[in-house]
């Protein structure tokens, strides 16, 4: 990152930035992308892309650009969410099917369907690759939200590339499992992409001698994928733990597939300090629903100490 070239990336002359964009368009299979501050702000922005004034955009009720944006939505786009059941992370094809049939009967178009993979409140679960080529195939605009993607990628073995291919656009955080500081990038078509640097800029979002994160987000892509697996390996140690201590939590943990575990708690307050006491952090994502990551800061001894930590709780 000290050592980053940089320039003013608001006029497209940050030559860090503009690496970490073509290999990020390539590792996904897209003509362009665009780096943004924040998973959030690249959400927001395939919103008012894809989401035409007065019409609905079709979403999992528990995905993130539904309940963890603070509504901004509401606020970056003229267009309504019609919600569908998202329990097991997927968004159902025929629930889709339905509502692009009920524009036929009075009620407002569809012009996009978001997606979450993997899906964070289902414990993040990844996407079967034939359910995201099946959702292609509706006639409809689709945005991936690939915060997590290349979980998704190491847990199924199937490339970023294919698992977005069926996409209009995508997105992935380079903080997370990836282990960047900062940032997020948005990829698509390049008539696309050039759309979305203006509604960056709309949204504060166009940045100066951003090089010096950029670097960072390089280095996330291209050396930070294969690690990924160890998060996988820890998450998966940690929710067994969870299974065996509350055997009624909702947890199996032969669902872990990624690097989180959610599960219920009758008091996660008082299970979140014990944790905290014990130097492990959490958090919860609902009432009554806890949620623990691993990621590049949490080795096998915070594993260990978490699971001795879990073994003891209330």
């Amino acid at each position: 990152m000290g050592n980053a070239e940089v320039g003013d990336d608001g006029y497209g002359e940050d030559p860090t930035v503009r690496a970490l964009e073509e290999v990020f368009a390539d590792r996904v299979g897209k003509p362009a992308a665009v780096y943004v501050p924040s998973g959030t702000m690249a959400n927001q922005i395939a919103l008012r892309l894809l989401g035409r004034p007065g019409t609905r955009v079709i979403a999992g009720r528990r995905q993130h650009i539904v309940v963890y944006e603070a509504g901004g939505a509401g606020l970056n786009s003229a267009t309504q969410f019609h919600l569908v059941p998202d329990d097991d992370g997927l968004v159902g094809i025929e629930a889709v099917r339905m509502a692009l049939a009920e524009a036929d009967h009075h009620q407002p178009p569809v012009s996009a369907v978001f997606v979450e993979n993997t899906h964070m409140p289902a414990g993040g679960v990844p996407w079967p690759l034939h359910a995201l080529v099946d959702m292609g195939t509706l006639g409809v605009p689709m945005h991936l939200d690939g915060a997590r993607l290349f979980n998704a990628e190491v847990a199924t073995g199937v490339k970023a590339a294919e698992l977005a291919a069926p996409a209009t656009t995508v997105m992935c955080c380079l903080s997370k499992g990836l282990a960047a500081p900062v940032g997020s990038v948005l990829a698509g078509s390049d008539d696309l992409i050039a759309a979305a640097r203006v509604e960056r800029k709309r949204l504060g979002g166009a940045m100066r001698q951003a090089g010096v994160i950029a670097a960072a987000g390089l280095v996330a892509v291209q050396e930070m994928v294969g690690r990924m697996r160890e998060d996988h390996v820890r998450a998966r140690r940690l929710a067994d733990a969870v299974a065996q201590r509350w055997p009624q939590c909702g947890l199996d943990p032969t669902s872990v597939q990624t690097n989180v575990v959610v599960f219920r708690h009758p008091n996660p307050s008082a299970l979140l300090s014990h944790l905290r006491a014990d130097g492990v952090l959490g958090g919860s994502i609902s009432p009554g629903v806890v949620r623990l990551m691993t990621h590049i800061d949490v080795d096998d001894n915070g594993v260990d100490r978490a699971v001795a930590s879990v073994e003891r709780a209330p």
